[in-house]
């Protein structure tokens, strides 16, 4: 139990520094959805850059966060060793990276449909790179449970971000206008969309000057033996994270080869902003990830710790339902984070909260064959789900557009999610409370069907029937936390 609260403490405190984060962060999609109408295809750009970005960034890191969790709890292994061996083979390829989209920059470019703008991709190709960098020391913060700092330097970024685009698409083009000639030194209006990209590499750049004391005050060891052992376990993890990451953002990358609209980064646009509001599943799961991971492995040796993780699970399945039910229950007020000629796309909503979840149940349940040390197993889940989420884009987008992107989230992660769980209770057997996470799943879908039946009212007795349906959802759990108390206070008495 103490282990429980451990794990529910560092998950506040990460949790706080992504909840907070990315609502604060959220700031910035009501901003470039004013400043760029859905007609420019601003906001559509932006999507589509940064769903590359999230595959390099997978690529380049190729597993060593996990990698290094194992590897620094392994009997036997120098945890320092470890540490300075991946600082400097993912620093090492993350430069030769940025080495090969700066000698090969105009190819490149015309390839993802920027020839116009190679220096969108030189800017995040650099980016990301240094993401992937900061990636390890980021890792090692976890894995000393300094928790306090991961989150101050993770919301330092958030607020310079937030800082800087508020100066350059607020601020600068208002002085601009009466002002040209003074403001012109440090702003142009041409380069628009750009600024988003090259104001997020300034703040990137910044973070990692806050590292010193993780990236200094130790010898720096290579050990070529000891990367070919992590790379053997890390390799698998690539493939399960090039999978896994193309679930999310394959549709976004393909869209624009996909969309028979005339203004296809118009509709990508449309969809990228409207997905952001369904992003409060993606917050959940990584805070929850976060802490979890350093946590299973720390935990990995323990009599009952198969009994802690079917514990873990049912109350992340509880939590993701309940925020579910929330972002539906306001999304009437939510709507708003975005500009109304973006909630055309609102009807996806739903659709990517539900796969956001399925994604955050395989991601618990991929720990079985990280435990065992038999990651193809992911990369062979993630792969067939990939496969899945992809065949459904080609087949559906050019005839239904973007709600087939949302379509094809369900389905890819709906397919790795059930053949991990019935293959990983064959290989490392969990007793899933599976009763009680059905009952919880039948009662938010019977809430949630009531929120779709009720009838068109003004937005305040909409809100608290609604708010009503929440309470009803959290009631069991209420009082099953009650009930599971009272023979403790007995005993005590």
């Amino acid at each position: 139990m103490a282990s429980l609260k451990s794990l529910a403490k560092e998950t506040a405190i990460y949790g706080m520094s992504s909840i907070v984060g990315r609502f604060l962060n959220y700031l910035l999609v009501p901003l470039y959805t004013a400043k760029l109408s859905a007609e420019s295809g601003g906001y559509g750009v932006i999507t589509n850059m940064y769903s590359y970005v999230a595959l390099l960034f997978v690529i380049l890191t190729y597993g060593m966060e996990t990698t290094f969790f194992r590897f620094s709890n392994k009997p036997g292994e120098d945890p320092g060793r470890v540490y300075s061996t991946t600082l400097i083979s993912v620093g090492f390829t993350s430069l030769l990276f940025v080495a090969l989209v700066l000698l090969f920059l105009s190819p490149i470019a015309s390839a993802m449909g920027y020839a116009s703008h190679p220096e969108y991709v030189a800017v995040m190709a650099v980016c990301v790179a240094i993401d992937a960098f900061q990636a390890i020391p980021f890792a090692y913060l976890r894995h000393k449970k300094k928790a306090i700092k991961f989150a101050s330097l993770k919301m330092l970024f958030i607020f310079l971000n937030i800082g800087l685009n508020l100066l350059y698409f607020v601020l600068l083009p208002a002085l601009y206008e009466d002002y040209p000639e003074a403001v012109g030194c440090i702003y142009s209006p041409s380069i628009g969309v750009g600024y988003a990209f090259f104001l997020n590499l300034a703040c990137t750049a910044t973070i990692t000057l806050f590292f010193w004391r993780e990236l200094t005050g130790f010898r720096y060891v290579f050990d070529r033996a000891l990367l070919r052992r992590m790379l053997r376990y890390s390799m698998p993890i690539l493939l399960l994270g090039i999978a896994g990451i193309l679930n999310q953002t394959a549709d976004k990358i393909l869209f624009p080869f996909l969309c028979t609209a005339d203004n296809a980064s118009r509709e990508l646009g449309i969809y990228g902003a409207a997905s952001k509001i369904a992003m409060i599943m993606a917050m959940i799961t990584q805070a929850f990830r976060y802490a979890y991971e350093p946590f299973v492995f720390s935990k990995s040796n323990d009599r009952d710790s198969r009994q802690t993780y079917a514990i873990a699970m049912k109350y992340f399945i509880i939590f993701t339902l309940l925020a579910f039910l929330a972002v539906i229950a306001y999304l009437d007020i939510l709507k708003h984070l975005i500009a109304p000629d973006y909630w055309s796309g609102l009807q996806v909503v739903d659709i990517v909260m539900a796969a956001e979840i399925m994604m955050g149940i395989y991601f618990n349940l991929s720990f079985w064959y990280k435990l065992i040390d038999q990651t193809l197993w992911g990369a062979l889940f993630s792969g067939i789900g990939c496969l899945v989420l992809i065949s459904v884009n080609v087949i559906f987008v050019p005839r239904y557009g973007y709600i087939a992107c949302a379509w094809a989230g369900c389905a890819g992660y709906g397919t790795a999610m059930l053949l991990s769980y019935f293959v990983g209770q064959r290989k490392y057997p969990i007793a899933y409370p599976l009763r009680s996470i059905f009952g919880y799943t039948l009662l938010a879908a019977a809430i949630y069907t009531g929120f779709k039946l009720l009838p068109t009212m003004p937005l305040l007795p909409t809100t608290a029937l609604k708010t009503l349906g929440l309470l009803i959802f959290i009631t069991p759990l209420l009082l099953s936390t009650r009930k599971s108390k009272k023979p403790l206070k007995k005993q005590q008495s």
